[in-house]
């Protein structure tokens, strides 16, 4: 099958008020790796009224993470002129679980993720208005510069929010934590929580949990979650683990990283408690375009920060729109304090 007839419509996003998905979009299903329906949403910008729009934002969630949680973000671009094509991946949101057990957060391969994402692009191929730019978040991000890495062409730039490129570990060293990935395959258990932490998401809380300080974001997307408890997903299997540990192992070759022509901007929480941000800052110098944004202050879901922290990503965002799409009407935002923000061009 033509991998871009390979879709159909009517596929729902999930809403509460104060959070519902923004005008002009649908979702639809489409077909994964291995036949998996998968779930993407598409937004024109409304308030246009026919104007040509300014490219197509391609926007990938992190590990948990289905659309509805980005559903602010997309209203960001959406009034900058842009369209925008927002997807769960394999085992979230309301795409396909790789296991019985939905709030389990598997995965079994990096070339699956890959061809998905290659799948999603094919299918939206006429009708995404171009220049395309790549957004993501953490695994997100982390996949967009494996598919840039093996040389997906089609964009005019990439966003990085925090990639995954290098997990913090904790108190264990990469060394031990590799060693129990593969005792844990080898014997069989690749789809059990690692040590047995189900990490169950509706017992999460603001004080404990949280991946940014802005607590209204916070209880807005929990008030989401509970609305839809299918968007669920806890804690990482051993099989998501090994992946995880794999896709960063791919994206940190330095011939990789140096293949990447584009312009690709990092932008990186300086109080990340889930990727090492110096290994973050090393990928971004070794692109041959790449720019290194650090933004003080910041855990780990900037896009989900405070307003002065979030305006760093959205000032990264326009940065690079100027450039891939030039125009003269930029709407303004608001400016962060000059002492939170520290950039560096790689």
């Amino acid at each position: 099958m033509n991998r871009a007839a390979a879709y159909a419509a009517n596929a729902p996003l999930m809403g509460v008020p104060g959070a519902a998905a923004p005008a002009g979009g649908e979702g639809s299903w489409y077909r994964g790796a291995g036949g998996l329906r998968l779930r993407a949403a598409f937004w024109r910008p409304s308030a246009l009224m026919g104007a040509r729009p300014r490219g197509t934002v391609v926007l990938s969630p992190g590990r948990t993470e289905p659309i509805e949680k980005y559903f602010e973000l997309i209203g960001n671009f959406l009034a900058r002129g842009w369209c925008v094509l927002a997807h769960d991946w394999r085992g979230q949101g309301l795409s396909a679980r790789l296991l019985p057990d939905r709030l389990k957060g598997h995965a079994r391969a990096v070339e699956e993720y890959l061809d998905d994402f290659a799948r999603l692009l094919d299918a939206h191929e006429a009708t995404a208005p171009r220049p395309w730019v790549m957004v993501g978040h953490s695994m997100g991000a982390a996949l967009n510069l494996a598919t840039l890495q093996a040389g997906e062409s089609r964009f005019g730039g990439a966003l990085l929010s925090a990639p995954m490129l290098r997990i913090k570990t904790g108190k264990r060293s990469m060394w031990s934590v590799k060693l129990a990935v593969r005792w844990n395959l080898r014997h069989g258990k690749a789809g059990d929580y690692v040590l047995d932490d189900p990490d169950d998401p509706f017992e999460h809380t603001f004080e404990k949990d949280a991946l940014t300080s802005d607590e209204a974001r916070y209880e807005l997307w929990r008030q989401q979650l509970y609305a839809c408890p299918h968007l669920a997903v806890g804690g990482p299997t051993w099989g998501w683990l090994a992946f995880a540990i794999d896709l960063g192992e791919r994206t940190l070759k330095p011939k990789a990283l140096k293949a990447v022509k584009m312009p690709v901007c990092v932008v990186q929480p300086a109080d990340d408690d889930r990727i090492w941000k110096q290994t973050n800052k090393w990928a971004a110098k070794r692109m041959g375009r790449g720019r290194y944004v650090e933004v003080p202050g910041s855990k780990h879901e900037v896009i989900m920060e405070t307003d002065d922290l979030r305006a760093v990503f959205l000032q990264e965002f326009d940065a690079l729109a100027a450039y891939v799409s030039p125009v003269e009407d930029l709407s303004p935002i608001p400016e962060p304090v000059a002492s939170e923000v520290s950039s560096e061009v790689a």
